[in-house]
């Protein structure tokens, strides 16, 4: 492996302003305050009482038992016979006479304190556009010790977490879309000389969230992309930029405020975790985090169940904007305007951007579009959080092929309209054989069958007692009062391009099995879950649409040498990449998977980074890691252009365990510390980065 940066500094720097190391669900401190106003640390949202496996009367359900109509029962069959995989195959690198995505020899796993991108042997790393950069006029030069809000909201944002680069059919072109999660004031600002300058660091902060679009150009195919200051399509959506709802709920009661009355047009978004591109060219956003930016009431069953609080916010964020109290007569629901799926056109920066209300509100990672049989535009989508819910989205209308303005312009109705749905999972094994360790049951794999359950038909209620309003404004209540199984943390839910198959990452739940909380489950095997899973669906028929699929368990991740109960599809658990907290998802052109971490340094000690992993073959299940990100980062938004060459990755919180003063990282400019010079800092930057052959 190459390391193709050196490490400075020496010991890691003490926590400001919060508690030290790693908290017990073995992620950073602060990224648990900031990214999920520490959710590990207050009651579990979801205390509803379903149904599980494990309270099912029997010691075996058979497929057909548990799931009615014989194609459902044959597509779980099918899928258990793949799932076996084939005779193991030792190559050591991959694309030796398979032609599998491009060639490379997996590093090996990489300390968590080493402050470097570290890329297979014969591979380089290079930026792309870095936090602070800027967007639509080179005055705007980043200074991190001058930093305003007027500034920062035309400058590259901070924490990018979904990625897609756009291509043009020439090659030469192309449009980078990347969201931008959430700030760290600790390691972004000096401390602050006056109550002024702290009230502008939070405009600041709050300009730096939301979404990005950057137009990118190269001299010729596999060159480096470099980005386009002024470019036309160039634009930055924040905390303060309008939008528009649309679907069943938009006007609704429940989404007006007093400067809102109509409930139509909500300002802003934050939050924005992982997302997808949809067949017709735009990009979802998934509004994750929300609740930990507002000061609530917090007392009603809702605010409860979406882990809203009397408490003071994360971010502060109260102190200069009024809708972030929503305590204060008149904003009461200004909350209920933040969990949304989000869809914006990077062909068209002047349009405002949509939140759908179709889709559910809920902690939304992100939403994954692709385009059934029928014509039908089916979103999958995972609620990051504990023992929260996979949902399904099926569009009322159908997709029109072709770029004409019509059909672009009626493709992007798609998702206004629709049915959405709740999963609900069984597995097959007698519950004495789903001990809680993560060993297999006795017939090999961890597998079933499960249903899509309706919570709305085309713009009507399925939940009996609440209103299609209720249902897509409190989802989780709604999904609650139908029994649907509680799962570890759905992060990004990808349907493969060639397969059909989705894929669920299940990233972890340290929860799961303590006193009062849900035990094990044949869909979630294993208690005190810090490793994560990986989930293999298949609908019914091969069909996006169907009430009815298959699963079974691709990856129980971990690593091999320290935990045996690990499972990677079958593949000798001796012979893969230790990976852990398995997060984003993305396929290459041959439809192998590629699988992003988060949190793998708490818990088994090595970087977070990215993997392949064959879903065909005798290398089915086969963990090989391709690149480590630095210090304290997080592997966000994979994008895989393998026929092209590049991998790209955003390199989410480098140096978060930081301080001003003593900062943890140096990436991606690696020099001297605290230096500005020719636009390269000596301190973090969260970037985009582009692995190409060196």
């Amino acid at each position: 492996m190459t390391l193709t940066t050196p490490t400075p500094g020496a010991g890691r720097p003490l926590l400001n302003l919060l508690m030290t190391g790693r908290t017990h669900g073995k992620r950073s401190a602060v990224t648990c305050l900031y990214k999920c106003d520490n959710a590990c640390f207050h009651p579990v949202p979801n205390t509803s009482e379903n149904e599980y496996f494990r309270d099912i009367a029997g010691a075996v359900l058979s497929r057909r038992a548990v799931v009615a109509g014989g194609a459902a029962a044959a597509s779980a069959l099918a899928l258990t016979s793949v799932a076996g995989g084939g005779t193991p195959a030792s190559a050591a690198v991959l694309g030796r006479d398979g032609g599998r995505a491009f060639g490379f020899r997996p590093i090996a796993p990489v300390p968590a304190e080493v402050d470097a991108v570290t890329v297979p042997e014969g591979w380089r790393w290079t930026p792309i556009i870095r936090w602070g950069d800027p967007l639509f006029d080179r005055a705007d030069r980043f200074d991190p010790n001058a930093q305003t809000a007027e500034k920062q909201a035309r400058q590259f944002g901070y924490n990018n977490d979904y990625l897609d680069i756009l291509v043009e059919p020439h090659g030469r072109e192309a449009v980078l879309v990347a969201n931008q999660e959430y700030t760290n004031a600790g390691i972004m600002f000096p401390p602050a000389a006056s109550e002024d300058e702290r009230l502008e660091q939070l405009r600041v902060a709050k300009a730096a969230h939301g979404l990005a679009v950057v137009e990118l150009t190269r001299r010729r195919r596999g060159d480096v992309w470099k980005y386009v200051v002024g470019g036309r399509r160039n634009r930055r959506i924040t905390a303060d930029t309008t939008f528009v709802f649309d679907g069943p709920a938009a006007g609704s009661g429940l989404l007006t405020t007093v400067e809102d009355p109509s409930g139509r047009h909500p300002v802003g978004t934050f939050g924005n975790c992982s997302g997808g591109t949809t067949p017709w060219g735009t990009v979802v956003s998934g509004e994750e985090n929300f609740n930990g930016y507002f000061r609530a009431a917090g007392t009603s069953p809702e605010h409860k169940r979406y882990g809203l609080s009397a408490n003071p916010s994360a971010y502060g964020w109260e102190a200069v904007d009024p809708r972030f109290d929503a305590r204060q007569p008149g904003y009461e629901n200004e909350p209920n305007r933040f969990g949304w799926i989000v869809e914006i056109d990077p062909e068209a920066p002047d349009e405002p951007p949509v939140k759908h209300t179709a889709l559910g509100r809920f902690k939304h990672e992100g939403a994954n579009v692709t385009i059934s049989a029928s014509g039908h535009a089916v979103a999958y989508m995972g609620d990051d959080e504990r023992f929260d819910y996979l949902y399904k989205f099926v569009s009322k209308n159908t997709f029109r092929p072709g770029k004409s303005a019509k059909a672009r312009a009626h493709n992007k109705t798609l998702l206004s309209e629709g049915s959405l749905y709740v999963a609900r999972f069984r597995g097959d094994s007698p519950v004495s054989e789903i001990t809680g360790t993560g060993a297999l049951p006795s017939d090999g794999s961890f597998d079933g069958a499960g249903e899509w359950v309706a919570l709305a038909i085309d713009g009507r209620s399925a939940v009996p007692g609440f209103t299609i309003d209720q249902v897509l404004v409190h989802t989780r209540l709604a999904a609650d009062a139908v029994g649907a199984t509680k799962m570890d943390r759905c992060e990004d839910v990808e349907p493969n391009p060639v397969s059909g198959r989705v894929y669920v990452a299940c990233t972890n739940n340290t929860d799961r099995g303590k006193a009062g909380k849900e035990g094990a489950t044949e869909i979630n095997p294993r208690n005190t879950n810090r490793d994560g899973h990986v989930i293999e669906i298949t609908e019914a028929g091969g069909d996006h649409t169907a009430t009815a699929f298959g699963w079974s368990i691709l990856i129980l991740a971990g690593d091999p040498a320290r935990n045996p109960l690990t499972y990677f599809a079958g593949f000798p658990a001796d012979r893969v990449s230790p990976i852990s907290c398995p997060d984003n998802l993305a396929f290459d052109s041959r439809g192998d998977l590629w699988i992003s971490t988060d949190g793998a340094p708490g818990v088994i000690g090595y970087g977070d980074g990215l993997f392949l992993v064959p879903l065909t073959g005798p290398d089915r299940g086969r963990v090989q890691q391709f690149l480590s990100v630095p210090r304290d980062g997080e592997t966000c938004g994979p994008v895989i252009h393998d026929r092209d060459g590049s991998v790209f990755v955003a390199v989410q919180h480098p140096g978060e365990d930081g301080s001003w003063a003593a900062q943890a990282s140096y990436f991606p400019d690696y020099i001297e510390p605290g230096a500005l010079r020719d636009g390269r800092w000596g301190g973090p930057r969260p970037s985009v980065i582009q692995v190409t052959r060196a």
